[in-house]
């Protein structure tokens, strides 16, 4: 699992985790019963606050795409059907493409907006 945090993109450190997990969730990148990495690991690894994370993780529950157990952590809830085909495809080019001609996440995000 890849997650960036950009500090140039206006969004909070809190924010960014939180939409690129739902991102990975939602397009079925992790699926039903996937662990997510312990809040200080993943705070660890992106060099951020464990509240930070903390708080994410909080969100993505609320939304109901994550469950959280103490002793068992974090897991993406059964309950998720993931968008299947379409914008999801879409979303993979978009991807892929923005990679080959090395834009960063942030980047891509702009060109998105700009034609929304």
């Amino acid at each position: 699992m890849i997650i960036t945090i950009s500090r140039d993109s206006g969004e909070s450190p809190a924010d960014q985790v939180h939409g690129q997990l739902r991102g990975l969730i939602t397009t079925g990148y992790l699926l039903a019963g996937d662990r997510l990495p312990s809040v200080r690991q993943l705070a660890s690894d992106l060099g951020i606050a464990p509240g930070t994370v903390a708080k994410a993780y909080r969100i993505l529950e609320d939304d109901g795409l994550v469950t959280s157990r103490i002793g068992s952590g974090t897991r993406v809830s059964d309950t998720v059907q993931p968008v299947a085909g379409g914008i999801a495809d879409v979303a993979r080019a978009l991807s892929a493409a923005a990679k080959a001609e090395g834009l960063t996440l942030a980047d891509a995000q702009r060109v998105l907006r700009a034609i929304w």
